[in-house]
């Protein structure tokens, strides 16, 4: 379980391709504190690590997580925010995670407004899934890239999130542009409502 709050924006040091497997062996600044079989949000996925060193450690992604998620598009040298598992003794900043993306959308527009930005994505419309909370409403919140937002202008197949300039600083949002393919996972919460909605 994850919070949103991205700890780090770290770089990928390499990647080896294992069958249908991608090992991405990554280099952050708390790779000492991290153990094997621990579990680290990458770009807002869920992965376990499988192996460290003194300065890198690697997780492991499969063939489902590498067709739902940007993952298999990331080079060395690429940024992926990161974020530890969630401490159940602390304040819950951003929004319940669960690392579990559900899809990709891609970055339409990228809109700067005197010291924010404003990001539009879109996803492909699902009325079947849409109905079953795979959806975004306004001033609800999203997880793109592992980063907890409030969504703005809700379309059927788009919404746009504002960043801040700390968040655009310290996480990848600051190499999104147009045509940029983002992680994307819906609010739980909405999920499960529309889900005991759907037995009325």
């Amino acid at each position: 379980m994850f919070s949103g709050i991205i700890e780090e924006a770290a770089q990928v040091v390499a990647l080896v391709k294992e069958q249908e497997n991608l090992h991405i062996t990554m280099s952050c600044s708390f790779t000492n504190e991290l153990k094997i079989d621990q579990s680290v949000a990458h770009n807002g996925v869920c992965l376990t690590v499988v192996s460290k060193t003194a300065d890198t450690y690697t997780v492991t992604a499969i063939k489902e997580t590498l067709d739902r998620t940007n993952l298999g598009l990331l080079v060395p040298g690429s940024k992926v925010n990161l974020e530890r598992s969630m401490l159940m003794n602390g304040r819950l900043d951003g929004h319940i995670v669960q690392g579990h993306v559900d899809q990709t959308a891609v970055c339409t527009e990228v809109k700067e407004a005197d010291g924010s930005w404003y990001f539009t994505f879109e996803y492909p419309f699902d009325k079947i899934m849409a109905k079953r909370g795979y959806l975004t409403v306004d001033k609800g919140s999203v997880t793109v890239n592992g980063v907890s937002l409030t969504v703005c202008n809700p379309t059927n197949s788009s919404f746009q999130v504002a960043i801040i300039p700390y968040t655009f600083e310290f996480t990848n949002f600051h190499q999104i542009k147009v045509g940029t393919v983002i992680n994307l996972e819906f609010d739980i919460i909405g999920k499960y409502v529309s889900r005991m909605m759907s037995f009325e």
